[in-house]
């Protein structure tokens, strides 16, 4: 959404977009080079800086194919403080390849999680050494254009459509609305419960999709909270104050639902891929002594919880709970979109060649 201190910043954001529409021009008409692979890759992205929920949605596919398929995940590895191509093994840590890909390298321990900053030259190194790989899953991928997948799936937030939206620094996105006809599944996220039919149709007008392209609706669901160390589920009931410790892009659903759930929370609110430091662990544990109560915890994101892990000592004593969140498809769209997927890596066959 363009705000209205932004529009200061709005002949930037003409410089920047004419660069990023140049830049994918040189692509299309393949003067800069990408390369496929005769291999099922399924990219998850966004046209937005953050927030639209891609993580949860390669969760959600990670859940969905591994039961039949060995699949891997490459991302960049975000903030991590290493470079180059790295598989995640029992001593990684979230500085070795970033806080989403550890999040995921913790909750499925069975399957392969890579990092690098180059895909083009991760794909292959990956399929080098785990070569029973079927399926690679690329997190946050769409503007990376070098490696073109074979399905792209495109994730947009309700409460800021691409549609509505400016490119950087007028507004969040980071590439151009036209680079969304590139996608071959365009997902609505973080759709309020109660969305209609109405303006599930008025939203489809707005986007207006490609003869190919298909439309789905998800909405969050918030999972029972877990203790970040035992992992003992806890009910929160609605006398209990929560501290609400938060670093990523978009808090605004999650603290919507405290809304609902609590009498009351506080939040402290740090930046998107905040790496915690000891100073940060005296204001949060500041914080929460403050609060006079018996009845009160310490409530984060998973991806945040990865990075406060370090402090195992100083925490362990401290009732903190991590705060699991999935996609859930709407109106009886589940299997359709289950059977997308399905379909596309069934195209491959099983013994996979590079092109």
């Amino acid at each position: 959404m363009l705000k209205s201190f932004r529009y200061l910043f709005f002949p930037l954001a003409l410089i920047y977009n004419g660069v990023i529409w140049l830049r994918n021009i040189l692509y299309d008409k393949n003067i800069l080079k990408s390369v496929s692979f005769n291999f099922p890759l399924i990219c998850i992205g966004n046209l937005a800086t953050g927030g639209t929920g891609k993580t949860p949605m390669v969760e959600y596919l990670i859940r969905f194919l591994k039961p039949n398929y060995k699949i891997a995940t490459l991302s960049r590895g975000y903030k991590r403080k290493t470079t180059g191509f790295a598989i995640a093994d029992k001593n990684t840590t979230a500085l070795d390849i970033g806080d989403e890909p550890m999040q995921l390298h913790q909750k499925f321990k069975d399957i392969l999680i890579a990092v690098c900053e180059e895909r083009i030259e991760a794909v292959p190194q990956l399929l080098q050494q785990k070569p029973d790989t079927e399926v690679i899953i690329l997190d946050d991928a769409f503007q990376h254009r070098q490696v073109r997948a074979g399905m792209n799936i495109l994730l947009t937030e309700y409460a800021n459509l691409y549609t509505r939206d400016f490119i950087l620094p007028a507004g969040d996105l980071r590439d151009v609305q036209s680079s969304s006809k590139r996608a071959d599944i365009i997902i609505i996220t973080k759709c309020k419960a109660d969305l209609s039919e109405t303006e599930k149709i008025s939203i489809i007008t707005e986007i207006r999709p490609l003869a190919n392209q298909v439309i789905f609706f998800t909405t969050l669901i918030y999972g029972k909270p877990f203790h970040l160390f035992t992992k003992d589920e806890l009910i929160i009931e609605q006398d209990c104050e929560i501290l609400l410790v938060c670093g990523i892009a978009n808090p605004r659903p999650l603290k919507d639902y405290l809304t609902k759930l609590v009498d009351t929370y506080e939040m402290i609110r740090y930046a998107d891929h905040h790496i915690f430091h000891s100073n940060d662990l005296k204001e949060i544990k500041h914080q929460f002594d403050k609060i006079k109560t018996l009845k009160k915890i310490i409530l984060t994101t998973e991806k945040d919880a990865v990075r406060l892990q370090k402090f195992s000592l100083e925490l362990k004593k401290i009732p903190i709970y991590v705060i699991p969140i999935e996609h859930r498809f709407m109106f009886n769209e589940t299997e359709k979109f289950n059977t997308a997927i399905t379909t596309f890596v069934n195209k491959f066959s099983m013994h996979h060649n590079l092109i």
